[in-house]
């Protein structure tokens, strides 16, 4: 590595929202977005804060070390004694637990994780009167044939939408059911895109490329991206909305704490960047010339593969969302150089 970094831009912690909570839930609150949330409000004063998650045999659990909270569950160990009053009370519920491997094939898995709990949690909130804000996906539009608008979360404009994989359609079950139920406008649901940043070092083949790229530019020198096999996309001209967590943190805070807003937001940078993009701001942040290869993608994720990811992010402003998105090069120098150079963490 450059021995030579400039020094990282600080990006600071957002404005606080309209109303900031007493008493929080963070479900998945050890993972990427989930423990990006806890250190949020930690900055914003929050402390009283129940952590739960699947600590399991990855290192997820470094996320938590520089966090404040009051009490961390095994997920499955939550239910009992929150249904029984024994966790006190609880003004808002951040519910970010899930399995969010695309490539997961057990649907059966994904089914009860990620629709039956939400539900049960939902049902809880619901009744004692406690916001409810979950994690959905970006993942329940597929391939985009229907647009990626959040405008239109009704019964009829969900069931329109087609995911690609088991993981998106686990996602899009808990929407179509909220807006069955007519509780979907008494929520908020996230759509996340493609967010990256620091935390998510545990999260396997999920990791974002930039940190993918950079363990390779860390061992070769060079990064290999998938080649297109689509006639109508150029090699790395794939896009994607990529949104740092930074951002998908505030978005998210804003809109918990802001009562009017209910339903489906889409939580993105409302910009398409290409992988070449990405890549060029990588090694920028490093100050190296970019040195890509491109290696054929597998045949397994082919006919799933989104070519092209953009969110409308008109709702989330109409919301009272007013800060600027973090531009990407500036969003990748502060990862990588806040965070990966040093293997550091949100707090440390």
């Amino acid at each position: 590595m450059s021995d030579h970094l400039a020094v990282p831009r600080p990006l600071p912690l957002p404005a606080p929202p309209p109303l900031l909570p007493s008493r929080v839930l963070v479900t998945g609150g050890a993972g990427f977005i989930g423990s990006a949330l806890v250190w949020a409000l930690n900055g914003l004063g929050v402390e009283r804060i129940v952590v739960t998650d699947r600590l399991g045999q990855d290192e997820k659990w470094r996320n938590l070390v520089p966090l404040r909270f009051e009490d961390y569950l095994e997920a499955d160990d939550l239910m009992a004694p929150l249904e029984r009053g024994a966790l006190g009370r609880f003004d808002l519920v951040l519910h970010l637990g899930a399995c969010s491997a695309t490539t997961e094939r057990d649907a059966s898995f994904l089914a009860k994780n990620n629709f039956e709990y939400t539900k049960q949690l939902a049902h809880w909130a619901l009744g004692h009167e406690v916001r409810f804000v979950y994690a959905s996906s970006a993942a329940t539009y597929g391939d985009g044939a229907q647009g990626m608008d959040d405008a239109h979360d009704e019964t009829a404009a969900l069931t329109r939408l087609r995911p690609l994989n088991a993981y998106g359609y686990s996602k899009q079950l808990f929407d179509q059911y909220a807006a069955a139920m007519g509780v979907l406008p008494n929520v908020v649901g996230l759509k996340y895109f493609n967010v990256y940043g620091p935390n998510e070092a545990h999260k396997g083949d999920m990791r974002s490329l930039v940190h993918k790229a950079y363990g390779q530019i860390e061992a070769t020198g060079r990064v290999q991206l998938f080649r297109s096999h689509r006639p109508d996309f150029r090699d790395g001209e794939q896009r994607r909305d990529f949104l740092y967590v930074k951002d998908a943190v505030a978005m998210t805070l804003h809109l918990a704490m802001t009562p009017s807003a209910g339903g489906l937001y889409n939580i993105g940078s409302g910009e398409a960047h290409t992988w070449l993009q990405l890549t060029g701001a990588l090694f920028e942040a490093l100050g190296r010339a970019p040195q890509i290869d491109f290696i054929d993608m597998p045949e397994s994720i082919r006919a799933k593969y989104q070519y092209h990811t953009q969110a409308r992010i008109d709702k989330l402003r109409a919301a009272g969302y007013r800060a600027p998105v973090t531009p990407l090069a500036d969003a990748v120098q502060d990862y990588v150089q806040g965070y990966l150079v040093g293997d550091r963490r949100l707090g440390d």
